[in-house]
């Protein structure tokens, strides 16, 4: 078969010649050169826009770096207020100095200078964190420039790169964004800041203020609280430990693992050996160093526990501050416990240490029966004459929580306080306005009083009365009849204002009544703190005291921002003072008071009791401390003590510890005023009366008693063996101001006498005839006459 052929058809080309052909290139390469013109007219033209666009685009970042970048950039060190935890202080009797608490709130912090941060600290932070930190000017562009490629290139959000200044400025300021414009404002403003500060002070300022896990701020804070240990005296291996944690205090957090802390601590010690920190010996013997933790791995965390006086003191120092800065109580608390301060307290740690050796000591607190409960007690002692308040116990048994009931000091603490408020509200009111003197006799007996009471009148503690007594024996046996009699006098609104004007009670109005004033029948009731600033009158010569718990607050820079000082007020003279204490010594000494007595040294006070027994209070006080207790049930019931008052057995435990060191307390007397004389106030007029009894002329006994002139009184004949009373047993007498007058006798017959038998005369026998008897017509009338056996 075969193939198709085909044919082209013939096509005739024009004929060109050379001179044609040469004219044709020149065309071609004339429009070739046009063509090119072009392209690098149109290439200029985008180099011209892309370079204007690249200088607005620059002057715009310049715009938006002054404008936005750097416009928060006015952050100043003096100004910046860091959270400090506040620090309490005593001075005990050899005047050191003692660290009592260090307040913890949501941040653990405790400041540290350059010079009290350990080199070992300084190198080593450096060393892990930033190990350009002083060559660089705030950054270091090397780690920078790997920070932005990381982040570009290997699409991450975690920049990193941040010198040791930029990690300040992040946790001074709270930015911590994972964005461009926060890393790049964070770079900006690390280099301005370090124009305005020093190598020094950044990294003092860091190594305060960067966190070592939960709350825990600052290497002094971390030091104490992973060592319990102060900064100069940590290691290097220690301080390689605390350093380790900043990284990633949840990872590297010995109390959670203390593998990986060990892990971090050595690689911290390498690199400062690589880097020239320390020496090869220095690196492996911190390496091989034991780390002792103040608690082990996951162990619960136990809560630093505030002592009572500390908490009491926090409560002074938070409303003094609100009112010096005319702010609420809780910014005042805020500032408190974040201001760095330093707090003085009159806190006596011997004092203190006697308190808490009987109160936290439940085999020591007296047994009561008839209820499960725990009974609970307060106790403040002071010192009368500075108003230092030296010891406060809130509760027995060991203190477990913070701020709970401290039942010595504060408001929720307030409770009935019995006879112990008769020498403040009422005894030393009648004494210094002249209506008692301590002889002054007065009478135990039932009666009204003023329309005022309304009917009332109390009955004493036995229900019963012992009649006429002096002011002295009424105190100390605690009657309460004499003194609803004498509160009568006085007034009550006169007692209730010296109560809250003179001697600083927080009383509610409706104690502005006999029970309460008379016999301490309080409405709310009072606190040991108000009860012992009030007895201070007493040793201190008549000035009440206010009682203080701290002296000073001092900022971190050392200034002083409140200088307490306590009150003092005269609320009765001297005279009235002495001659109440020496009344109520005799309490201690044969009254209601003798279990608080504490022999060789002098004391003095009053026990108090209330409805049903239900609180127990004495308030004692000797030449050098006044000391209020309380002792009771939260849920108040009848306290079955078979020992006697708790609170009269817990004062005299605890004060004869406070006073059994004679070469702090030598034995000493109560002050004596010069003049101690006082107008004798007779008070009801007493006249002695006597009862005789008489049999036959010769007086069998005789008994001699006092009573109130004016008086109706009843006298009785008394029983003898082998008499019998003649006539009327009982007799109603008034009672004469004449004493001679007031002698009543009973006659009584001798049961054995045997009367002799009577001589009869010799009567002649009736005769009308005889003259002699004229006048008797029956001679038995005649005088001389007697028949036997009618006598």
């Amino acid at each position: 078969m075969r193939k198709p052929s085909f044919k082209l058809p013939h096509i005739k080309l024009p004929h060109i010649t050379r001179s044609q052909a040469k004219h044709a290139a020149k065309t071609t390469a004339a429009a070739a050169g046009d063509l090119f013109a072009l392209i690098l007219r149109a290439m200029g033209a985008v180099l011209l826009i892309v370079v204007t666009t690249a200088t607005l685009f620059a002057c715009i970042f310049v715009i938006y770096v002054k404008t936005n970048l750097t416009g928060g950039l006015d952050i100043s060190l003096e100004e910046y207020q860091m959270n400090l935890s506040s620090t309490f202080y005593c001075i005990d009797d050899n005047g050191v100095k003692q660290e009592v608490a260090t307040l913890q709130s949501s941040e653990y912090r405790v400041w540290a200078d350059y010079d009290e941060i350990p080199e070992f600290m300084r190198n080593a932070i450096v060393a892990i964190e930033d190990k350009r930190f002083y060559e660089h000017h705030g950054v270091d562009w090397y780690r920078t420039v790997a920070a932005f490629t990381n982040m570009f290139i290997g699409m991450r959000d975690n920049f990193g790169g941040s010198t040791i200044t930029q990690q300040l400025l992040k946790n001074l300021t709270g930015e911590d964004q994972a964005t461009v414009t926060r890393k790049l404002q964070e770079i900006f403003r690390a280099l301005e800041f370090e124009q305005r500060y020093g190598k020094d002070d950044i990294i003092t300022w860091y190594l305060n203020e960067v966190n070592f896990g939960g709350s825990v701020y600052g290497v002094a804070a971390a030091a104490d609280y992973y060592f319990g240990k102060s900064l100069d005296e940590l290691t290097l291996a220690e301080c390689a430990s605390i350093v380790g944690i900043t990284n990633n205090p949840s990872r590297y957090n010995p109390y959670i693992s203390r593998e990986n802390n060990k892990t971090r601590q050595e690689n911290i010690l390498n690199e400062m050996y690589q880097q020239g920190y320390i020496s090869h010996e220095e690196m492996s013997a911190a390496q091989a160093q034991e780390l002792v933790f103040k608690r082990g791995e996951n162990s619960k965390y136990t809560p630093v526990i505030y002592p009572w006086f500390v908490e009491s003191a926090i409560s002074d120092v938070v409303t003094d501050l609100a009112a010096l800065r005319g702010i609420t109580r809780s910014e005042a608390e805020r500032a408190l416990y974040r201001g760095g301060y330093s707090i003085m307290l009159t806190m006596n740690p011997r004092i203190q240490a006697a308190m808490d050796q009987i109160y936290t000591d439940l085999s020591q607190i007296p047994v009561t029966t008839g209820t499960p409960k725990q009974l609970q007690s307060a106790m403040v002692i002071m010192d009368p004459y500075n108003g230092y308040i030296v010891g406060i116990v809130g509760g027995v048994g060991e203190k477990t929580v913070n701020l709970g009931l401290n039942r010595a000091t504060s408001d929720l603490g307030r409770r009935p306080v019995g006879s112990s408020i008769k020498p403040i509200a009422v005894y030393s009111l009648a004494m210094e306005n002249g209506l008692i003197t301590p002889e002054t006799m007065v009478d135990d007996a039932p009666m009204e009083l003023s329309e005022a009471a309304k009917g009332w009148y109390p009955l004493n503690d036995d229900h019963d009365y012992i009649g006429l007594i002096n002011i002295r024996t009424a105190l100390a046996k605690s009657r309460n009849t004499i003194s609803a009699q004498l509160l009568d006098k006085v007034t009550p609104a006169v007692a209730y204002r010296f109560m809250t004007q003179t001697l600083g009670f927080d009383l509610d109005p409706r104690d502005e009544d006999y029970a309460p004033m008379a016999v301490g029948q309080l409405t709310v009731g009072a606190t040991p703190r108000e009860m012992a600033s009030a007895y201070t009158m007493f040793p201190n010569g008549g000035v009440r005291t206010e009682g203080i718990t701290y002296t000073t607050v001092t900022d971190n820079d050392g200034n002083i921002i409140i200088d307490n000082r306590p009150v003092r007020q005269i609320a009765v003279s001297e005279t009235t003072a002495y001659w109440m204490t020496d009344i109520m010594r005799s309490a201690l000494q044969w009254g209601s008071g003798t279990g608080a007595n504490l022999g060789d040294m002098p004391a003095a006070g009053k026990t108090g009791t209330t409805t049903n027994n239900k609180d127990r209070y004495f308030v004692g006080f000797t030449p050098y401390y006044v000391a209020a207790v309380w002792s009771g049930y939260d849920a108040p019931e009848h306290i079955y003590c078979a020992a006697g008052s708790p609170s009269v057995i817990l004062f005299k435990k605890v004060m004869s510890i406070v006073h059994s060191d004679e070469s702090i307390t030598p034995i000493k007397q109560f002050r004596v005023p010069e003049n101690t004389s006082q107008t004798p106030v007779p008070g009801i007029r007493v006249v002695d009366y006597t009862v005789r009894y008489v049999s036959g002329g010769e007086v069998i006994d005789t008994e001699t008693s006092q009573g109130r002139v004016g008086t109706e009184i009843t006298v009785k004949a008394r029983d003898f063996d082998g008499y019998t009373p003649i006539g009327a047993t009982t007799r109603q007498v008034t009672l004469s101001g004449i004493a001679s007058e007031n002698v009543f006798t009973f006659e009584y017959i001798d049961d054995n006498y045997v009367p002799p038998t009577p001589e009869i005369p010799d009567h002649p026998e009736y005769n009308p005839e005889y003259p002699e008897y004229p006048d008797y017509p029956n001679y038995t009338d005649h005088p001389d006459y007697f028949m036997v056996g009618t006598r």
